[in-house]
């Protein structure tokens, strides 16, 4: 999974774009007809520190190896969480591929250029009227992935006398208090090309004591019967900058990319790392065993649990050859081998009926589908703020203003009321 301020590739000539595309591609060994067979198909992905070039090209392998009339061309975005508006620039230019992973499906649906899967393909899938566009389901639903729950180090608190995590939002703070006192940052934190990392506190307010009380609040917004500006959103945003003035974020870590932002957290430069659950991965495959995880605290204590189900492959409307398409993205989703894949490499959780992760997964891992898990049968579960899609997500492009926002108020540049006027307009705009 994985998400980077949006980062704007210029429209220019076609051959730029193509040049771009040509330097982030790479053709993994398939077997599989030729492009004159008419089984030719590209495949956009992303690389992480957890997804790299070679978990894509076995994961493309498994699928070509069962459909061997399947060729893949493999793109790579030229930033992880800039996929979206990379294949914007992609689709501008008539070279928009013909399978995506990873990526927000709003516009391109509304468009005509995603196909609409039918009630029969998504039949294996756990939730499969998760994401509707219109009624429509254009996004494989499959996988979930908490957002953000907060990493620990263990030994960090121990040594500190935390004996425990926090319950709720004031232990929460104590624990900060504590930490600073002793001269450790409470929270690691991120920017930089990857924006997202610089919202993800921000994401756990807003999901917890916003959607905590108003779970379609985002539908509401969608609807104009509630805006940015109105008191319990602008308290979220005001208990996030909140943090930054108390010295618990840094205001230095906007700058940082991703993966320093992961590795700044792994090398004992922060206590606590409010991250999506894909981080997982990154902590089982260096066999931490100084790493905790607890959910995002609420005021009063109460659980409330925020996660997304969807991130799946998306297919071109308008594929050349769209059988091979959707072949291809329906056997990777599916595939158990990958399924296993993206629980190793990404802390994914998948959303596939009969579905369990394999005994060797790791420990950290473990520790959040637990608590994932007992969300579930507590019927705790809510929208992760920021990353939903679909009727009741963002507008188009609003994921890069929250970040934006995020990253104004832990420098301080903007007011928490200015923050909710800013996204208002910035909402109005997406929706002209």
């Amino acid at each position: 999974m994985t998400s980077v301020t949006r980062r704007q590739l210029l429209v220019g000539a076609t051959a730029l774009i193509f040049a771009t595309a040509a330097a982030g591609c790479s053709t993994p060994s398939t077997t599989g007809g030729d492009s004159a067979g008419g089984s030719e198909i590209t495949f956009l992905t992303f690389e992480t520190p957890n997804l790299t070039p070679a978990y894509w090209d076995a994961a493309i392998k498994r699928v070509t190896d069962k459909y061997p009339d399947v060729k893949v061309r493999k793109l790579v975005s030229p930033t992880a969480d800039g996929r979206t508006d990379y294949a914007k620039q992609l689709l501008q230019s008539g070279q928009f591929p013909d399978v995506m992973v990873g990526l927000s499906p709003a516009g391109f649906a509304e468009s005509g250029n995603l196909y609409a899967w039918s009630e029969g393909e998504l039949q294996d899938f756990t939730f499969p009227t998760a994401n509707p566009i219109r009624g429509k389901y254009y996004q494989l639903p499959a996988n979930t992935q908490t957002i953000p729950p907060i990493y620990y180090n263990t030994k960090v608190f121990a040594d500190r006398g935390i004996t425990a995590p926090p319950k709720d939002w004031a232990g929460l703070l104590e624990v900060c208090e504590k930490l600073k006192a002793a001269g450790v940052t409470p929270f690691v934190t991120g920017g930089g090309k990857d924006a997202f990392a610089s919202s993800m506190l921000l994401t756990g307010i807003v999901s917890v004591d916003v959607y905590g009380k108003t779970p379609d609040w985002l539908s509401k917004r969608r609807a104009g019967t509630v805006k940015f500006s109105d008191p319990d959103f602008t308290a979220a945003l005001a208990k996030f900058a909140d943090l930054a003035q108390r010295g618990y974020i840094q205001k230095s870590d906007v700058s940082r990319d991703y993966a320093a932002t992961e590795q700044a957290f792994l090398d004992g430069k922060g206590a606590m790392y409010p991250m999506g659950n894909w981080f997982a991965a990154s902590a089982d495959a260096k066999q931490r065993n100084d790493i905790g995880v607890f959910n995002f605290p609420s005021a009063d204590g109460r659980t409330v649990v925020p996660a997304y189900t969807g991130g799946g492959m998306v297919v071109s409307a308008k594929a050349k050859n769209l059988d091979a398409a959707k072949r291809f993205a329906l056997a990777f989703q599916l595939d158990k081998a990958q399924l296993d894949s993206s629980v190793k490499a990404d802390g994914l959780i998948p959303a596939v009926k009969g579905y369990t992760p394999p005994a060797d997964a790791g420990p950290v891992f473990k520790a959040g589908y637990e608590l994932y898990q007992q969300a579930v049968a507590d019927k705790a579960v809510v929208h992760g703020f920021r990353w939903e899609s679909a009727d009741d997500g963002l507008l188009p492009g609003m994921a890069a203003k929250v970040d934006a926002v995020a990253q104004d108020l832990t420098t301080g540049r903007k007011t928490p009321a200015a923050a909710a006027a800013y996204l208002d307009a910035e909402w109005a705009k997406a929706g002209s």
